[in-house]
């Protein structure tokens, strides 16, 4: 599903304060995989996160996402494939408009605008059925402006869009660093449900060793921009909570 060759990636390069983000990395991700990513700050998994998106470009090396050659193609070319949640619960939606209104703009997401009817019953609906597995109450609250929700509201929500529009792959760039232990946990569970509702491919980048822990089949380590540890399988199954701790140590 995802194929990254030999990819390096290098800022401010050529200057006494270069930092070689990413070295020569080799990652195939498998269709349906849930890859969880960890690693200590500079360790390169957010450069390689962006390196997917196509926020930024490989110095060398190749990157194929579902058989295509996407190494220069923008980030809002992949969106065809590609759906990702930010760190930041703000960055996700649009605060001035609706809740309805942002999930109708997430349902167009990739396909050509035209003078039509947005939205109608049958899609008030839909959103509330989606909107309601939350268990947060926001079902019949859709008219209300997205900027005046909490941040794990928000988050929870942006996550519901994500797949409202067809997607393949779907990041998740830390998305509970800003949220407190419960709606960490909401946003947590209900990504774990679409991934596999959706069959979707899916990268989480985080620093809760718990989340590494408890969710995705497969788990790396970085480390100076490299990988240091790969498991996956039965041997992701068996690792410890404490097995974590210690690679950190």
């Amino acid at each position: 599903m995802i194929a990254i060759n030999n990819v390096h990636k290098a800022f401010n390069k050529g200057k006494a304060n270069q930092v070689n983000a990413v070295n020569g990395i080799r990652l195939n991700i498998q269709s349906n995989e849930f890859l969880v990513i960890v690693g200590s700050n500079g360790s390169g998994k957010t450069t390689l996160l962006n390196l997917v998106a196509g926020t930024v470009f490989p110095d060398n090396g190749s990157i194929n996402i579902d058989g295509n050659d996407v190494t220069k193609t923008p980030d809002y070319r992949r969106s065809q494939w590609i759906a990702r949640v930010f760190q930041n619960p703000m960055s996700g939606t649009a605060s001035d408009l609706s809740i309805l209104d942002n999930f109708r703009l997430a349902a167009i997401r990739t396909k050509a605008k035209g003078l039509s009817i947005g939205v109608n019953d049958a899609f008030k609906q839909q959103v509330k059925e989606k909107i309601a597995t939350l268990g947060m109450g926001l079902e019949n609250k859709i008219e209300q402006p997205m900027g005046t929700l909490s941040g794990g509201q928000r988050q929870a929500l942006t996550l519901l869009m994500s797949v409202m529009d067809s997607c393949k792959v779907l990041l998740l760039d830390e998305p509970t660093a800003a949220l407190d232990p419960r709606s960490a946990d909401v946003v947590m569970r209900t990504a774990d449900k679409l991934i596999t509702d959706f069959k979707l491919t899916a990268i989480l980048i985080t620093h809760n060793l718990k989340d590494a822990y408890n969710y995705g089949n497969r788990i790396i380590q970085m480390g100076e921009g490299a990988i240091l540890r790969d498991l996956s399988g039965e041997q992701k199954s068996a690792l410890k909570q404490n097995d974590l701790f210690d690679w950190f140590g």
